[in-house]
């Protein structure tokens, strides 16, 4: 259920795990790989990659980024969000980006969360504005920009 959702630091343990989380066919141009993200958490020291539990399974991937202490306005981006496939429907995607939003709401000096999506990804666009983020009129390679003020 969804009130079981909760986000987990991506470990030696469950990293493969994470990696083999699979889309629809029809969304796999959405979002890039978990295993691209998780390699490239390894070269960004901002990175946040988290594993989404549903109870004790592994139900989805959330990575985030922390602005450096020198960036301004105080913006953390979540630019990888994904459920798997057979996961979808069920309020995880909901429960995670609640706990995600909760979670960089803690970091201090965070004003904002951004996100972005393809412009023709209509259930990311109404999923997101129910969360709360506006668009910001930016178009960013290719991608619709949104922020949450926190």
């Amino acid at each position: 259920m969804a009130h079981d959702v909760r986000l987990a630091d991506v470990t030696a343990e469950n990293w493969w795990k994470v990696a083999g989380l699979r889309l629809a066919d029809d969304q796999k141009h959405l979002v890039a790989s978990n295993l691209y993200s998780i390699a490239q958490s390894k070269f960004d020291p901002d990175a946040r990659p988290r594993a989404i539990y549903a109870g004790d399974v592994i139900v989805g991937f959330l990575m985030y980024d922390v602005p450096d202490a020198d960036d301004d306005p105080k913006v953390a981006a979540i630019y990888r969000f994904m459920i798997d496939k057979d996961h979808q429907g069920k309020g995880y995607g909901r429960a995670a980006l609640t706990c995600a939003i909760d979670e960089i709401r803690q970091i201090p000096g965070i004003a904002k969360v951004a996100i972005s999506y393809l412009p023709d990804n209509a259930v990311a666009k109404a999923f997101y504005a129910s969360l709360g983020f506006a668009e910001t009129g930016r178009i960013e390679y290719g991608e619709v920009h949104a922020e949450l003020s926190l």
